[in-house]
């Protein structure tokens, strides 16, 4: 069978080629999309009836990359792909996002999309393409779907925009941000960018959403051609005898709460109380099961309701707050003594107990994907314990959402971080979030801000973070800053900003419907720009600039070049000489060869008088020998004319019997053993590199 692509140029110098029919033929749909050498799989499989009872959409979307796909092994021990990576996760979560909108209200199928990149010339990143890939999958297929839809990348390099761009395009580029939306509207955005202003940031998401266009018009296009026939499905209605009773019992309860201006205890309390005496009372009326599970979404439907009514009609929330109010902040630094830098940020009822580790060389965070091999010098991890909502449950390895809003928050910060030529340690965070209601990723950047100035980190400017939200009526929309958990739930929009004083670092946007105005967006963005200047206001209460120092229980460490030539002296056969240098200096030492050839020594501990000993000794090593200094060496043999003393690996120098002691010695080994360590002073570099050294020049003589 031959090769069978169809193609579109959806930018300029931007071809995408879909080939369908040809591999994975038992999957709902299938389709291989590519650009350049870069090639991704991707299926859609539905289950034609829901299970019994379901009352969720079960969508599980997996991005896959091969590391065979790219011509390499896997890293490790197991030379076989195991669980998802980090850069899989994220992409996985990039497709989800902007797919599951777009399933019909009430599909509750079990679906599954797979995204495999089984090709990859090291230019073109998979993940944009398998969210064009996954939507024309379902799109083609016969699960019900209210697509397409398609993502892609904007960059900008030298103030022009570039739609898709390669990985080398990419590094010179300021803006790094997936767009994922249909023909009409965006429905989700992330990424980072170097401080550009919201401004910017609308014509970027514009420039994307001309390119989504076309790949949209290019999927529909297909499916005239190509794509089977639906299937038949009817979103499920409530019945109506079971809403009204419920909406009887419930309705003006939920909105007199509702419109009371409850803190998050208080008010699910209230709610919880009412919707137990209805559910009682239904019980009490002999109400089947299957009318009970009805009723219970009935009176969610009735609260939502009621939530969005009470926004759009005042213009008041739950809390009491206006839809532009932020939360009361309140924040420490300095809380955990013993960490490096430490902070605590609480935002309303959310709080982010965060700390920050400095570390040396050793500590970074190694990566093997199929772009990326580079070890990390800057990480941030995210925890979200169950205790933060008031919840008992497992203690497992971070989940998809805890990955993903790590990232957010690392990304948001990483623009602000210094290099590690200029401050030398790897940096690590660790933001456990220790209360939640709402948005604890953007007070993770703002926590994660705070402990690194705490920790003498010399970042460029503060950092703050916002999560915005929308609620979208029939005749009005209302914008809300700092939105708290219900009204994440209930509204319309999720839309996370973050960035310094002079513009944005970092974005993350889901929308839940469709429609939304280029003008509302900017209307959003510019409601977060108010936020975020007013949080790091109240950040700078407590803290506005690092600290001059760093912790004294942070690790040292010194710097040195030596010549390229002395490195193998250094390292000694099989590495011996410089592990026996950091275990008797009980310090780490780290070589690299620059570019220019010379060795760049990085010696570490934790205390700095180590680290100069460590550093006089690979002086002395390579030659750098100071006549007059002391040095401590060990014995390493005696002979009857003295003993030979090993000062530096590799180096020993001879005391003489007349230098062990201002009285005569008769026999070396009144006074020295094998293996003992001696302080002695260098007296002369003979000529070939011959040492002379003293033991009595530094004993006190006796009268």
């Amino acid at each position: 069978m031959k090769e069978d692509f169809r193609s579109i140029e959806f930018a300029p110098g931007k071809v995408l080629s879909v080939e369908t029919g040809r591999i994975a033929k038992q999957a709902d749909g299938s389709v291989v999309v590519k650009m350049g050498d870069t090639m991704v799989l991707c299926t859609a499989v539905s289950a034609k009836e829901p299970k019994p009872g379901q009352d969720f959409f079960p969508l599980t979307v997996d991005h896959k990359e091969s590391f065979s796909a790219a011509g390499r092994f896997p890293g490790g021990f197991m030379k076989r792909e195991g669980r998802s990576n980090e850069k899989e996760i994220l992409s996985s979560r990039l497709i989800d996002r902007v797919l599951r909108p777009l399933f019909p209200k009430g599909y509750v199928c079990d679906t599954q999309v797979i995204s495999s990149v089984i090709s990859s010339d090291d230019e073109h990143d998979g993940d944009v393409l398998g969210g064009v890939g996954a939507s024309l999958a379902v799109h083609l297929s016969d699960i019900p779907f209210d697509g397409p839809m398609a993502e892609v990348r904007v960059g900008r390099v030298d103030g022009e925009f570039i739609i898709n761009p390669t990985v080398n395009e990419l590094k010179d580029s300021d803006i790094d941000m997936i767009v994922g939306g249909t023909e009409d509207s965006i429905l989700m955005i992330e990424g980072e960018m170097e401080e550009i202003s919201e401004a910017e940031m609308l014509d970027a998401i514009k420039a994307a959403h001309v390119a989504i266009k076309k790949l949209c018009d290019f999927q529909n296009e297909l499916r005239k051609e190509l794509g089977k026939e639906k299937r038949e499905f009817v979103s499920p209605t409530l019945p109506e005898d079971v809403e009204s009773k419920v909406s009887e019992l419930a309705s003006e309860k939920i909105k007199e709460i509702v419109n009371i201006g409850l803190g998050k205890e208080e008010y699910n309390a209230k709610i919880r109380e009412v919707k137990d005496e209805v559910m009682e009372a239904l019980e009490s009326e002999e109400y089947d099961d299957d009318q009970l599970s009805v009723a219970k979404k009935v009176l969610g439907n009735i609260e939502k309701e009621e939530l969005r009514n009470m926004i759009l009609e005042k213009g008041r929330r739950i809390d009491g707050r206006a839809t532009d109010e932020i939360r009361d902040i309140w924040t420490q630094v300095g809380y955990m003594p013993r960490t490096h830098g430490s902070a605590i940020f609480t935002r309303g009822e959310t709080q982010a107990l965060v700390s920050a580790t400095l570390g040396t060389r050793r500590d970074e965070q190694s990566v093997d994907t199929l772009f990326d091999q580079e070890a990390k010098q800057f990480y941030l991890h995210y925890s979200f314990p169950p205790y933060s909502v008031g919840e008992a449950g497992f203690l497992r390895g971070p989940g998809r959402r805890e990955i993903g809003h790590g990232h957010l928050a690392e990304r948001s910060l990483r623009m602000m971080m210094p290099t590690f030529e200029e401050f030398g340690y790897v940096i690590r965070i660790i933001s456990d979030i220790t209360e939640s209601n709402g948005s604890s990723s953007m007070a993770s950047v703002c926590g994660g801000s705070m402990a690194l100035m705490d920790a003498g980190v010399p970042i460029k400017k503060p950092v703050a973070g916002i999560a915005m939200g929308m609620i979208v009526g029939k005749d009005n929309t209302a914008i809300l800053s700092d939105i708290r958990g219900e009204e994440d739930f209930m509204g319309d929009m999720d839309f996370k900003t973050a960035g310094t004083s002079d513009g944005i670092t970092a974005c993350q946007m889901d929308m839940k419907v469709q429609g939304i105005s280029f003008e509302t967006i900017e209307e959003a963005l510019e409601q977060a720009h108010k936020g975020r200047m007013h949080i790091l206001g109240e950040m700078a209460k407590t803290i506005s600039s690092p600290r001059e120092n760093i912790s004294q229980y942070a690790p040292q460490f010194l710097r040195m070049e030596i010549d390229g030539s002395d490195i193998g002296a250094v390292i000694g056969p099989g590495g011996k000489v410089i592990q026996t240098l950091q275990k008797e200096t009980g310090t780490e030492i780290i070589i690299e060869e620059d570019s220019n050839g010379k060795g760049q020594i990085t010696i570490s501990a934790n205390d700095l008088d180590k680290a100069e000993e460590a550093k006089k000794r690979i002086k002395m090593i390579v030659g750098h020998l100071e006549e007059g200094a002391t040095y401590k060496g060990v014995v390493k043999s005696i002979k009857d004319f003295g003993a030979f003393v090993e000062v530096a690996p590799g180096k020993d120098g001879l005391l003489h019997i007349s230098e062990i002691d201002h009285k005569r010695v008769e026999k070396v080994t009144d006074y020295l053993q094998l293996g003992d360590e001696i302080e002695v002073k260098l007296l002369k570099v003979e000529h070939g590199g011959k040492l002379r050294l003293s033991r009595k020049a530094l004993i006190e003589k006796e009268d």
